[in-house]
């Protein structure tokens, strides 16, 4: 059984909805070889230091993200892609911890089986950044604006990826718009989309 870490006791005294889920979870996870880290503000469970799984909360569930989710077997049929552009990530979600207790198994396999690819090396082939929608109001503005343009390819994939996500998400144009023109000198500072 790994041990608990200190520093994840500053999210378990937080009062959520899900506390009692969360702790059940804990326990199911903490009774494998990973080891508890606080990263992103929430318990994350790794292996030699890569990232295998984290526990979250959000409005009508609580969930164990698996990083390459994607690559589970899901033998069960339960794993759940958050949303369209989740290339690796999977979740198992939950309503309540009597849920989790139930299915403690079955939580189990999924995690062993994470293991087992973490300890493989396996790893997940995501989308090429130029693969993503660019929205034709970004392009434009790209094409226009060179010094802009250059920002945009000096940022990381994922920085770039996450601005090309943004931007084209919106059914109006005016709103793409808007979204460019707000992020702007963002991209020309270096910056991603939430820093």
């Amino acid at each position: 059984m790994s041990h608990m870490s200190p520093s994840i006791d500053a999210f378990f005294s937080k009062t959520s909805r899900w506390l009692e889920a969360f702790y059940q979870l804990r326990r199911i996870i903490l009774d494998t070889e990973l080891e508890e880290e606080l990263k992103w503000g929430k318990p994350c469970y790794t292996l030699r230091g890569n990232n295998v799984a984290l526990i979250h909360g959000f409005k009508k569930y609580c969930a164990v993200l698996f990083h390459k989710g994607v690559l589970l077997e899901d033998e069960h049929g339960l794993l759940i892609q958050q949303t369209d552009n989740v290339q690796a990530a999977r979740q198992l979600r939950f309503t309540s911890a009597e849920q989790v207790v139930e299915m403690e198994p079955m939580i189990k396999d999924y995690i062993l089986d994470a293991i087992r690819i973490e300890k493989s090396g396996a790893q997940v082939e995501l989308k090429k950044t130029s693969e993503f929608n660019m929205s034709d109001e970004f392009r434009q503005t790209l094409d226009e604006t060179p010094t802009l343009k250059a920002a945009f390819e000096a940022l990381t994939p994922g920085r770039q990826r996450g601005y090309l996500l943004y931007f084209s998400q919106p059914k109006q144009s005016k709103t793409r718009e808007a979204r460019i023109e707000k992020y702007m000198q963002h991209i020309l500072d270096g910056k991603g989309l939430n820093d």
